[in-house]
């Protein structure tokens, strides 16, 4: 385990190769600083059961526990035990207890699934996959969210066209962790209309990988005139994935077909979003742009094996640029300067820095979440300029990316450096 000192050492040197970079000028803007919303009664707000000592002890202990005897286990275990309260029986899980965020989102969705999967909770991962095949729109496509009962949407919001790179996604890492490969098979025979169907939905949006997509929302959840690599990149990923689970139903064909599908996809997104570094547009004249935490999906576990030297120094530019008072990161560059830090971002960071075997970088992150939590020890969605945690707490988005980040960290300890991106 990386120790503090030199994940202060690490996140150190990242500034200083970074200090060329100029950030952008923070403007102020008078707006309410953001507040908690929710409390340690929150399970309320959701009709959820509380439990007992006793019975959370028993759930850890039919899986795993990430960090367990190390500075982030406490952390970890709050984390895991929000995903499985914010979990329905019915496979919904809910971004979070407050009223705007009560509805499941695919792309949380899909990370909740990662993470109880990595952790031994299969059973909740496959029923989180589950209820995503089962909203999932004739197309192969998915709305931006969804109701906990899985019965539509809760308001006009536009479609984002992520959803189904992120199922694709989220359905290879559940199956790579199957025990044996007969099970995986059982399994993805069951889900194979979420397969087919997000399969089909991203070839059809971008040509079978000859064309970039349309604009879409992404998880900045705003409408958008331009393309995005925070929906490209997930799009790659979803691609990736059913190309590596084709062969497991003896469909080789498919796989190589999507490979390369996935292959001139890549090539065009370097093509259009390299040379202004990886910036949240390709058109760096974007007023709104900047880098963005989007650069993390172009790392482990989205995308195979070492990264290249440009799309790593977005991702460090991105944690220059991003950096808010509180010492968290913002969406992006972009992104309006409130002095707030959003955790998710800060996660996923921390998520794609372990995966990537940048232990110190991802050790500063933990440090920071682990040192910002809700009162009762939920990891907020916000944490306001003055470092109080703000927004609701749990967000099922930060607790599985906070779950997978110390798994991976473990896995590189083990010397297990493979990834599912690959």
């Amino acid at each position: 385990m990386a120790r503090r000192a030199a994940a202060g050492l690490a996140l150190t040197l990242v500034l200083v190769a970074g200090a060329t970079l100029t950030a952008l000028p923070e403007r102020s803007e008078a707006v309410p600083a953001p507040v908690l919303l929710t409390d340690a009664s929150w399970r309320e707000a959701l009709d959820v059961a509380p439990t007992t000592a006793q019975e959370d002890a028993a759930w850890l202990a039919a899986g795993t526990v990430p960090g367990t005897g190390g500075p982030w286990e406490a952390v970890v275990r709050q984390s895991l035990l929000d995903l499985r309260s914010l979990t329905a029986d019915s496979g919904a899980v809910a971004a979070g207890p407050a009223p705007r965020w009560a509805y499941a989102w695919p792309r949380d969705s899909a990370f909740a699934a990662a993470a109880l999967s990595a952790t031994g909770h299969r059973d909740e991962a496959l029923r989180v996959l589950g209820f995503l095949a089962r909203v999932q729109l004739d197309d192969g496509g998915f709305e931006a969210r969804y109701l906990l009962d899985g019965t539509g949407t809760p308001d006009g919001r536009g479609r984002q066209a992520d959803g189904a790179g992120w199922a694709l996604w989220a359905l290879g890492e559940v199956l790579a962790d199957a025990p044996t490969r007969a099970q995986a098979l059982r399994e993805l025979r069951e889900l194979r209309g979420l397969l087919d169907g997000a399969t089909g939905f991203a070839m059809e949006v971008t040509d079978g990988g000859r064309e970039l997509p349309e604009p879409s929302s992404d998880y900045w959840e705003r409408r958008e005139a331009e393309l995005t690599l925070g929906t490209v990149a997930p799009l790659l990923a979803g691609l990736r994935a059913s190309a590596r689970l084709q062969p497991l139903l003896g469909e080789h064909a498919a796989g190589r077909r999507l490979a390369a599908a996935a292959g001139s996809l890549e090539e065009l997104l370097h093509e259009e979003f390299g040379p202004t570094g990886y910036l949240r547009y390709a058109d760096p004249d974007v007023e709104t742009g900047g880098v963005d935490a989007a650069v993390a999906f172009l790392l482990p576990p989205f995308a195979p094996g070492v990264p290249g030297e440009p799309v790593l120094a977005a991702f460090d530019a991105y944690q220059v640029r991003a950096l808010r008072p509180a010492g968290g990161l913002a969406p992006g560059a972009g992104w309006k300067s409130d002095g707030v830090s959003w955790t998710p971002e800060v996660a996923l960071v921390a998520l794609a820095a372990a995966s990537s075997g940048r232990t110190g970088q991802a050790a500063h992150w933990l440090d920071w979440l682990a040192a910002h939590p809700a009162p009762w020890g939920s990891l907020p969605e916000k944490v306001a300029a003055d470092g109080s945690p703000a927004g609701p707490a749990p967000l099922g988005w930060t607790a599985a990316s906070v779950v997978l980040a110390m798994a991976a960290l473990e896995a590189r300890e083990r010397g297990d450096h493979g990834d599912h991106g690959g």
